[in-house]
Order: structure tokens, then C-alpha cells, then sequence
């Protein structure tokens, strides 16, 4: 493209380059020049014109100008831009402007763009960031602004049901990989003046969307703060797992070790909305349909949507039934093989209640390390699923399920007894609504059953004691792990086991205990347990 007419000559090759390297790393600010050329220069070696395929520039003329179009394709609504161009084709600023560039550009800004996402800007780090973002950047010869206009589309799917939050009554919409997109759908649930979503980039290079999303009246101000300075404090390249990433840089190194999950994940607006008003703090990840939920307690991963869209009588009974599985696939187990290696222990039961015990004939392996390749083979089983599409799927399980273990009981390696405990902890794993948690409970089930093997009950009882202690010492941004029960709060704990009518209120600031920690370093989950 030649230099316009009037315009001086381009920058010097080295002082481009210059310029060039420190735009692309953010080093200084480099303000727009009237000289449209001498930009695009800068513009076409940051943004790689010719050596990618999809940056565009586009040269265009309006008002006796010229300009040009700088985008990414693929992101760009063409029909909205287009319209926009149509009307800057015919739009005449007053002649009075000519010789005022800031007068002709709010003339153009205000009057000539038919568009209400339009935003102005003065530097070319900030026309390079937003380029990439998405929008498209329309630079004029003769000003020192640039117009930044928000026509932006990202490929995206459709609205569907989270797969692991299906309900049988209720809503059955879920959050999508674009973040706009999930804010409005919390936002049609709650319209409060007083919801706010802050909006923050995370990573060097990806400069991902984050959105942090609370209600400004319910929310600990002190959590708010915390959550913001954490999030701007990440310091790395990219976040290409998205929340996965996020939530390691919110939690802290110092805590790797601990299984238990310490922010709660959903792909549900309807839970969402419903942490929120309890005072709970969401951070949105674009690209992400999971939405991170903290700070959390034990309970919470045990909660479930379902039992919100049923009569309070009946949620209570399936959650009394989800407790009751959770409870059996951690301890199950690990008690049966403590109870039978260590049957001496047991002379004051009655016999009939040892002999139940069994089993009644002998494996060639020992019954904790059955469970143990037990769970080896369910954690196979899960992993394959994954990988298999889902025609294959329900045969797949079948075969591992049925065929695997009939098979490893004829040949004398499992016991029918083993088989049977094996699978209702399997049962209890998959009931429990959290995988994160599921996974936590599992690998402390693995932990319990060596114990056990090799101590019997006291091992047992050892491991149980310091399964408590990792319990007791875990806080998720200062909030104790296994409140309401530790500390103890008596009408908070019946709501939590019992689903109580909708009509029974529950003070606001007793969903979590406050006021939280004053130290920061002590208000997420890094400090030691």
C-alpha cells in the first residue's frame, strides 16, 4: 500500500524492527502516528502480514481518508462490519474538522458509526491485543486514535446439558466454551443490579479472558480481593487447559500433595446462580464450560441439582442415599479386609457373624491386594471409556464389568466376595456428584486398604485417623474443609444432610463461616494443613 498523499516517509527499517520487539513484548506503550503507513509498517511485522494466512488488511477510504481494516478471519462478524463500512461510505464530517484531527475523529466516533461496541485506541500495543482478541481495528490517515470495533464471533457449539449434571426435571441448559455467552445465561437467572464480572487477562502469550463474577452486596469484599490479586498475579505463557490451569495458579504450589479438591466445579447456570447468592465467588475461564466455584467445603461436592427439583421428602432420601454410597466406597472396603485378616480380634462376636464375614474360599492373591487391582482395573475401564466412541462404549463396560470378573474368579485369582465389595465401591464412586472428590476418596481408599493389609484393624484405624487429620487441617480460602461439622454448627449440618423445604430461610452468612482470615496468604488453600 503506498503512503498516503501529504503523509511523511515510513520509519527507518531498524528503528521498525525496534519498535516492532517492543510492541510484540509489551515493554513501553507506543502511542499511534498521524502517518498511517508508518503504522501498518509496525503492524504488519508484529501481526506476521504474509507469513500467516489469516490476518487480514484491508485498505479503505471514507470522509476523503485513507484507512484501513486490520482483523483476524475467522473471528469477524463480516455482515455487522460490513454495514458499519456502508455507512462510513457515506458519512461527510463537517468541513470545519478538516484541520482539528480530534474534532473529525469524535465526529466519526460519535455521528458516523452506526455501532454502540466501538472503542477508542491511542497506542499500537493496545490496536495488537485487541486484534487478537477478536475485534477489528480501523486506522485512519491523519489520526493519532484508532477505532476499535467489537464484531467479533467466536466458533462455538450449542447450548446442551452438561453430561455430568443431568437432571430428570428442571432446566437443561449448560455453559458453552464462550464466555459471553455463560454470563448471559447467569445473568437471565439473576438480575441484579449488583452482579458484577469483572473481566481480567491471564497469560503472556494466550492473554486469556477470565471473568471474576460475584454479587457486590453479598460477597466478602476481603474474598473478592484475594480471588483479583491471585488472578493478576499468575505469571506464566499460556492457559491452554483453561480452569484446570487457573485453578492451580489460585490455589497455590505448597498444596499439590492434597487430593481433596478445594473450588468446585459446574457446567450449570442454575448452580451457579445459586452460589452466588449464598455469597460464593465464580471465576469464568473463556474457552471453558466450567465454571470454578469457591471457596467450597466438603458438602458441597457432595450436593446435586436433582435433589433441588424433587419434594423435600424425597430429595432428602436421595441424598441420605448418596451420603450412605460416598461413606461406603471410602471405608467399605479397607473395613472388610481389616475385619477378616484380623479375626482374632473378633472372638466376642457371635460366630455366625465372623463366618458372614468369609470369604469362603481362598484366592491366590491376598484380599487387599484384589482390591487393589481392583480398583487398578475400574480406573482402566474409566480411561478406556474415554477414548472409546460412545457406539463402543456400553460394550466396552459390559466386557470389563461382567466378563473380566467372572473370568478372574474362575481362574482362582479374586474371591466372589471381593468381586462383590469392589463393585458396590465402584457404585459409590460413580454416585458421588463431584469427580474431583470421587477421585480424592479413591486414592485414600488404595492408602486404606495397604493399611489394612498390612496392620488389619489397627492399620484401619490409623489410616482413618490421618484421613480425618488431612480433613481437619484442609481450608479452602480460609474456610475450614469440614464445616458445618468441625467447627460445629448444629442447624447448618441438618440443613446440609436434610434437603429442607425451599420455604425454611437460612441466614446468608451462615453458608460459610465469616469473616475469614485477615493474613492473605492464610485465605486460599496454600498454607500448610
Amino acid at each position: 500500500m503506498r503512503a498516503p498523499a501529504g503523509s511523511s516517509a515510513p520509519a527507518p527499517a531498524g528503528m521498525a524492527e525496534a519498535t516492532t520487539e517492543a510492541v510484540h513484548h509489551g515493554e513501553q506503550k507506543h502511542r499511534i502516528r498521524r502517518e498511517l503507513e508508518a503504522n501498518l509498517q509496525i503492524l504488519r511485522r508484529v501481526l506476521g502480514v504474509g507469513e500467516t494466512f489469516d490476518v487480514l488488511v484491508k485498505p479503505s477510504r471514507f470522509a476523503g481518508r485513507d484507512a484501513v481494516l486490520v482483523g483476524i478471519d475467522g473471528l469477524v462478524k463480516a455482515e455487522v462490519l460490513l454495514r458499519i463500512m456502508q455507512a462510513l461510505a457515506v458519512f461527510k464530517p463537517d468541513p470545519s474538522a478538516e484541520e482539528d484531527a480530534r474534532l473529525w475523529f469524535t465526529q466519526v466516533f460519535v455521528e458516523g458509526m452506526g455501532f454502540i461496541e466501538v472503542d477508542p485506541a491511542e497506542t499500537l500495543d493496545q490496536v495488537v491485543d485487541k486484534v487478537l482478541m477478536g475485534p477489528v481495528a480501523l486506522l485512519v490517515d491523519g489520526l493519532d486514535h484508532a477505532f476499535i470495533i467489537d464484531v467479533r464471533t467466536y466458533p462455538s457449539r450449542g447450548i446442551q446439558e452438561p453430561a455430568l449434571e443431568k437432571v430428570l426435571r428442571g432446566p437443561h441448559d449448560g455453559f458453552t466454551e464462550t464466555l459471553v455467552s455463560n454470563t448471559a445465561l447467569i445473568r437471565r437467572r439473576l438480575r441484579d443490579p449488583q452482579f458484577r464480572a469483572e473481566i481480567l487477562h491471564v497469560g503472556r502469550r494466550s492473554k486469556t479472558d477470565v471473568a471474576l463474577v460475584y454479587l457486590k452486596d453479598v460477597a466478602n469484599p476481603q474474598l473478592v480481593r484475594v480471588v483479583r490479586d491471585r488472578l493478576k498475579q499468575v505469571d506464566t505463557d499460556a492457559i491452554p487447559m483453561a480452569e484446570s490451569a487457573v485453578v492451580e495458579h489460585l490455589v497455590g504450589p505448597r498444596r499439590w500433595w492434597n487430593p481433596f479438591p478445594l473450588v468446585r466445579f459446574t457446567e450449570r447456570p442454575d448452580v451457579a446462580a445459586v452460589h452466588l447468592i449464598e455469597g460464593h465467588v465464580l471465576v469464568l475461564v473463556d474457552t471453558s464450560p466450567s465454571a470454578i466455584i469457591l471457596p467450597t467445603t466438603l458438602f458441597h461436592h457432595l450436593q446435586h441439582a436433582e435433589e433441588f427439583h424433587e419434594n423435600a421428602t424425597v430429595g432428602t432420601w436421595a441424598r441420605l442415599i448418596r451420603y450412605a454410597g460416598v461413606l461406603l466406597s471410602w471405608v467399605g472396603p479397607p473395613l472388610w479386609v481389616a475385619l477378616v485378616l484380623d479375626k482374632e480380634r473378633l472372638s466376642g462376636l457371635p460366630a455366625a457373624w465372623v463366618r458372614i464375614l468369609g470369604p469362603r474360599q481362598p484366592a491366590g492373591i491376598g484380599l487387599e491386594w484384589q482390591f487393589i487391582l481392583g480398583e487398578v482395573g475400574i480406573e482402566l475401564i474409566r480411561l478406556a471409556l474415554i477414548h472409546t466412541p460412545e457406539a463402543l462404549s456400553t460394550s466396552l463396560g459390559i466386557i470389563g464389568a461382567v466378563l473380566i470378573g467372572q473370568l478372574a474368579v474362575q481362574v482362582g485369582l479374586f474371591t466372589n466376595e471381593a468381586i462383590l465389595y469392589i463393585a458396590l465401591a465402584a457404585l459409590g464412586t460413580f454416585a458421588t456428584p463431584s469427580v474431583e472428590l470421587a477421585q480424592a476418596f479413591r486414592l485414600l481408599r488404595v492408602g486404606l486398604l495397604i493399611l489394612a493389609g498390612a496392620l488389619g484393624i489397627p492399620g484401619f484405624l490409623l489410616g482413618l485417623l490421618a484421613s480425618f487429620v488431612l480433613l481437619l487441617g484442609t481450608r479452602s480460602f480460609g474456610v475450614p474443609y469440614l464445616w458445618p461439622l468441625v467447627p460445629f454448627d448444629g442447624r447448618v449440618l441438618a440443613r446440609v444432610l436434610l434437603r429442607q423445604p425451599m420455604t425454611v430461610r437460612i441466614a446468608r452468612d451462615r453458608t460459610f463461616p465469616r469473616p475469614l482470615p485477615e493474613r492473605e496468604e492464610e485465605a486460599g488453600g496454600a498454607q500448610p494443613a
